[in-house]
């Protein structure tokens, strides 16, 4: 049996088919999903109750309390968003969730995917590395990372004191986060360098 037709056999399998053609509606995608304020773990919560894959990404902050306690807390890299990998039959399940506001779209109000490249990469990489929200950015030189965690990614290099930062852009969400490299790990591209495609 061929590849095409397995997967045609596997998608009639799991259920009721919709008029969408084969593949475009049952294939999980990541989407970025806006959040009311502040509520992005809870979000999290109820997505994992509803058994719905979905990906917080967080990164710890020391702050200060009123009574002068110092203690390190884990908070939302991209502040609002909260990232979920579903089929887009399954958007007013996602909806559906308390905090949810909406799922974040691109053309004609159709729900926009996010590469699952990019999303793995963050996933894998970023308990690796030192990272935190940053302004965004579009002007400077662009790197991409050749080695390490979120190799092959590309950004926008900045300095920190004596370090140096790799500041990456979801641009669908319009949000960066800054990452810390070493200099031997970055590769400069040329303005008209596109980076991955």
């Amino acid at each position: 049996m061929s590849e095409n037709a397995q997967q045609e056999s596997a998608l009639h399998s799991d259920g009721p088919v919709t008029d969408c053609p084969p593949g475009k509606q049952l294939t999980p995608n990541w989407f970025a999903v806006y959040t009311s304020p502040r509520h992005e773990k809870r979000v999290g919560q109820y997505l994992s109750q509803k058994e719905i894959e979905h990906y917080v990404p967080l990164y710890q902050a020391r702050r200060k309390w009123r009574d002068g306690s110092k203690v390190t807390v884990d908070l939302p890299l991209f502040p609002g968003y909260v990232f979920v990998r579903i089929d887009r039959s399954e958007r007013v399940r996602v909806l559906q969730v308390p905090g949810v506001l909406s799922v974040v779209g691109g053309t004609g109000r159709q729900p926009a995917s996010m590469p699952d490249a990019e999303i793995d990469a963050l996933r894998a990489g970023l308990s690796l590395r030192h990272a935190e929200p940053h302004p965004l950015l579009t002007v400077g030189q662009r790197a991409r990372i050749r080695s390490g965690a979120l190799a092959g990614m590309v950004g926008i290099v900045v300095r920190r004191k004596n370090s140096l930062r790799v500041v990456l852009t979801m641009d669908l969400i319009r949000q960066s986060v800054a990452v810390e490299v070493d200099g031997a790990e970055l590769e400069t591209l040329d303005a008209d360098d596109p980076g991955p495609t």
